[in-house]
């Protein structure tokens, strides 16, 4: 049997000066850090006197109630020979009832001779002696056969080996189930440590990169659509500070920080999104779709904050419109007019969009990576593709592939922010060159207002009928637009209050443009 034994100081309940109560603490700690441990036992080792006067007993009892794994040695048991009788050896080895029935108690001298002198005998010699004596003299007195088996160094020993034996047969049973498991466990290292060693053959290492990345892809498909329990979530001021924090490090100027100049600050920007508009997941802690929802959501918000950042000036109005040999409209003077001044703000919003949605997903690696990593073992496993765990754990382990399925999402990330922000600057181009095409109303029906109760399909002459309605509708706004441009004075005596009204057409034509773009952005943020 494997067995340690470590002899602890004793507990010292008197100290007089400050270093002796330090001492007494420190052993105090030194030997309870042994004692809470359930699997020592615990010989607590106390002079043959009165059993209530026990205070190591007490210390013991404190962490061991029952007295489990506490036996009580009752040492020097040679001083009281001559006050036990027959009368009262029993109760004295007993304790005269101060010890509990459940505490294994023994009573025993131990081997002594005079200081300073050899021993008489050898140890062995003088410790048989001494336990012969015991039980004589126990005899002597009467004691039953019931204590003696609890008297002197040999029943001690006798005990101790049938309780070590105990102790190690119900320890063999843990032991084996641990090294069944431990089997089990290595086992299964070794099959994955051997697919890992075949998936990164140098030969395979290509295949086996873009078969973690199909996977990975999947994956994120399955996080926007919505996981629960993922770790890696951010509420929407944690999400633009560390979007603003990213890009001062690099130094990004190609995009508008702020909606508007009179947010001061991103502090000033994160109050009006928490009190004024009310964000319901301001503060919610979310990642995938319902992160890009919010996003989407907040990226809205910025684009409709977009103006003309320059006053028109009576200067511009008159240089835009010129002459030509054509003749020259204010309709023309007020594209001139758009292009110059309103193109360029709204594009940097767009472009803020766009940041916005690319730094998003590249903030899902992670959690992609975690919900792949999280199936193995779960109910829901069955409902994904089993190669999820083995991809992750591949992935996670193998430097190489992660840097080269990484590198390449970021690409891709990038590469859609460019197709993103080229549409959008396509369809800017075209609307700020001919702004009355892009602003013809909706010829869809149906409004809000409509009782839908008896709906049902439109006969032949219900869609004769609605068919021309629909092509007058296309002009609702392009209409309105051309009736204010008809109210623009055209001689040049009035030309202050023409320039009054341009300025107005303006801001009134640019916040229909705006309308348009916030309207469609999601549409266009379909592009990623």
């Amino acid at each position: 049997v494997d067995m340690q034994i470590v002899d602890l100081p004793g507990f010292r309940d008197f100290a007089m000066d400050a270093s002796k109560q330090h001492l007494a603490r420190q052993i105090e700690e030194l030997d309870t850090t042994f004692m809470r441990d359930r699997r020592n036992v615990m010989l607590c080792v106390e002079p043959a006197a009165d059993a209530a006067t026990m205070s190591s007993l007490q210390k013991c009892r404190s962490l061991d109630p029952k007295f489990e794994r506490t036996v009580l040695i009752r040492n020097k048991l040679d001083k009281f020979y001559n006050d036990l009788t027959t009368e009262n050896v029993g109760k004295w080895v007993d304790g005269f009832g101060d010890l509990p029935d459940n505490l294994v108690r023994f009573a025993l001298t131990l081997p002594f001779w005079k200081e300073g002198t050899a021993p008489p005998k050898p140890f062995r010699e003088i410790l048989e002696d001494m336990n012969a004596e015991d039980v004589k003299q126990m005899q002597l007195r009467g004691l039953s056969p019931k204590y003696i088996q609890t008297i002197g160094f040999k029943n001690f020993a006798a005990f101790m080996e049938k309780k070590i034996e105990k102790m190690f047969i119900e320890s063999v049973g843990p032991v084996l189930t641990s090294l069944r498991e431990l089997r089990c466990k290595s086992e299964r290292e070794g099959k994955a440590l051997s697919a890992e060693f075949s998936d990164t053959d140098p030969h395979r290492i290509l295949s086996t990169t873009r078969d973690c990345g199909v996977s990975f892809a999947m994956a994120l498909t399955h996080v926007m659509e919505g996981v629960l329990d993922l770790r890696h979530t951010m509420t929407l001021e944690d999400e633009l500070r560390e979007f603003h924090a990213h890009h001062q490090a690099i130094g990004s100027t190609h995009f508008s920080f702020l909606p508007s100049d009179a947010f001061t600050s991103l502090n000033d920007y994160l109050e009006y999104l928490r009190t004024d508009i009310e964000l319901a997941t301001y503060d919610v802690e979310l990642n995938g779709g319902a992160q890009f929802r919010r996003l989407m959501s907040e990226v809205e918000i910025f684009l409709r904050f977009s103006e003309i950042s320059v006053e028109t000036k009576k200067r511009d109005v008159i240089q835009a419109r010129g002459v030509s040999m054509s003749n020259l409209t204010w309709r023309d003077v007020v594209v001139k007019l758009l292009s110059n001044e309103a193109h360029t703000p709204l594009q940097r919003r767009v472009q803020y969009v766009g940041e916005r949605i690319k730094w998003f997903f590249q903030q899902q690696k992670e959690a992609v990576l975690e919900f792949m990593d999280s199936l193995k073992g779960t109910p829901s496993a069955n409902m994904y593709s089993p190669l999820y765990p083995k991809h992750a754990k591949l992935i996670k382990q193998n430097d190489m592939i992660r840097h080269l399925l990484f590198q390449t999402y970021d690409k891709a990330c990038k590469r859609q922010l460019q197709q993103f922000v080229e549409l959008f600057d396509n369809m800017l181009t075209s609307t700020f060159s001919n702004p009355w095409v892009f602003l013809k109303g909706n010829t869809g029906g149906g409004g809000d207002g409509e009782d839908t109760s008896d709906a049902a399909l439109p006969s032949f002459d219900d869609t004769k009928e609605r068919i021309p309605k629909e092509i007058q509708g296309r002009a609702g706004t392009e209409s309105v637009l051309s009736r204010w441009l008809t109210d623009i004075p055209t001689d040049s005596s009035q030309i202050d209050e023409a320039v009054n009204k341009v300025q107005l057409l303006v801001l009134k034509t640019y916040s229909f443009i705006r309308s348009q773009v916030c309207d469609q952005v999601e549409l266009f943020a379909e592009s990623f």
